[in-house]
């Protein structure tokens, strides 16, 4: 198994199942055993989309997580994306094409040491990007799509959106880094500055998506990264061994598990807040058992897989969690201060968001780091959530007896939890770190 110290990713599960132990509920025991075998029968995500999206009108959270499947999902969940470049508008193509032609040439086997020979790699990657972005990219082209997409809904399909979003950000990380695993010379950077090509498409998918980073996020970076059929599409260690391949696959495929995982805990964390704000404590307890159960499995995807026979930790540590880190950013002109974006984090992951807005606690995201890489729709649900939530409910119930029972009801679901998964761990989630490379060098900080 990794060290704590190493995979700080694993924490946040540890965090709200050790916090959420001492303030919340769900229905006494005997209770949650009548509602087990209805839990226990999962409901096809395409039936938990049609039933969020029939909710919408009767309350706000459902809105929110409506306008976030349909925006941010292309009306699915977890997000859809169309990875099959045929099918994007000509003047965008080209980008995925360049992508794949420069792959194989981003691993570095061995990876060298020597600081002058890596300054000569990089910037050979970067002009040889340039030099294929100018072939095959009109940039003229590609900024009168976007403003016709921009301003015109439904020119370019969502699915589109999602898989053009991933591309972008690939090619940046790409760019930002030309040799993996990174090195001394590429980590030392302030400001990369980046060709046109890459960063007018990225200004306006950032637009789109209500993010501010130049880094990609959670989303773009891993989990728009898987076609319909479940392939895993853009990689940074072709042609190295199956055990790196494997594990920067297998890395991603995590993250977009939980998310598939997670549709219908959402659907139901909305049917709870509908139910008590009808003070149907049933009905609410019903919801909150079925939130319990289905927790359960989303712990055995952190601590069945990420360990050093899925994912070997030598192979994470150089090879997978430097390429999707940042460590870069620009000097405000206004203020003077300089703006650095640190790069994906799985504390952006939004099923935790969630769980911690539905159960009253804050944010452990500053509202600029939420803001610079978490997805303005995904946000506003979990605002809504938090604004909505069980616990600030229970002292308008009319009857104390019932504040009582679904308040020991949420101590019990987290017992339960804590039962299926005691490992406590540190407090900070797992985090990729740009100054994480290759040899002697590599850390990971948390």
């Amino acid at each position: 198994m990794f060290s704590d110290a190493s995979v700080p990713f694993l924490t946040t599960v540890g965090l709200i199942l050790w916090v959420v132990l001492y303030r919340l509920e769900i229905a006494k025991c005997l209770q949650l055993s009548k509602f087990v075998a209805v839990c226990s029968a999962s409901r096809p995500l395409s039936q938990a989309v049609d039933d969020i999206y029939n909710l919408a009108h009767l309350h706000e959270v459902a809105s929110a997580l409506s306008e976030m499947i349909c925006h941010d999902g292309a009306s699915n969940w977890p997000p859809r994306a169309s990875h099959n470049h045929g099918t994007w508008p000509a003047a965008l193509q080209g980008y995925k094409l360049i992508y794949l032609e420069l792959a194989d040439l981003l691993p570095a086997s061995p990876a060298s040491l020597d600081d002058g020979s890596n300054r000569i790699a990089i910037d050979k990657f970067r002009e040889r990007i340039v030099e294929l972005l100018k072939q095959h990219v009109d940039v003229a082209a590609v900024l009168s799509l976007l403003k016709q997409v921009e301003y015109e809904k439904g020119t370019m399909s969502g699915e589109v959106h999602n898989a053009f979003y991933c591309c972008i950000a690939w090619c940046r990380h790409a760019y930002r880094w030309g040799i993996v695993p990174v090195v001394k010379v590429a980590q030392k950077e302030t400001v990369v500055d980046l060709p046109p090509e890459l960063i007018y498409p990225w200004d306006y998918l950032q637009r789109y998506f209500g993010c501010t980073s130049q880094s990609s996020n959670v989303m773009s970076g891993l989990i728009l990264n898987f076609d319909a059929q479940g392939h895993h599409i853009f990689k940074a260690n072709s042609g190295l061994s199956k055990e790196i391949m494997s594990a920067e696959e297998e890395f991603a495929r995590i993250f977009r598990d939980i998310e598939e995982s997670a549709l219908p805990i959402y659907q139901d964390m909305v049917r709870a807040i509908l139910a008590i704000s009808n003070e149907n404590k049933r009905a609410c307890l019903h919801h909150l058992a079925r939130i319990q159960l289905q927790l359960r499995p989303i712990l055995s995807i952190y601590y069945d897989r990420m360990h050093d026979q899925k994912i070997p930790r030598s192979a994470w540590l150089s090879h997978v969690q430097g390429f999707l880190a940042w460590g870069t950013g620009y000097r405000d002109k206004l203020t003077g201060e300089f703006v650095k974006f640190d790069g994906l984090s799985g504390n952006q992951i939004l099923l935790f968001q969630a769980l911690d807005a539905f159960l009253g606690m804050d944010s452990y995201l500053s509202i600029e780091n939420l803001e610079q890489n978490v997805p303005m729709r995904q946000r506003e649900f979990c605002d809504m959530l938090r604004k909505h939530s069980i616990r600030d409910r229970l002292s308008e119930l009319n009857s104390e007896d019932d504040a009582i029972e679904i308040l020991e009801g949420f101590d019990r679901i987290v017992k339960r939890l804590r039962t299926a998964g005691s490992r406590t761990l540190p407090h900070d989630c797992w985090k990729i770190d740009a100054q994480c490379g290759s040899g002697p060098e590599l850390t990971v900080t948390g």
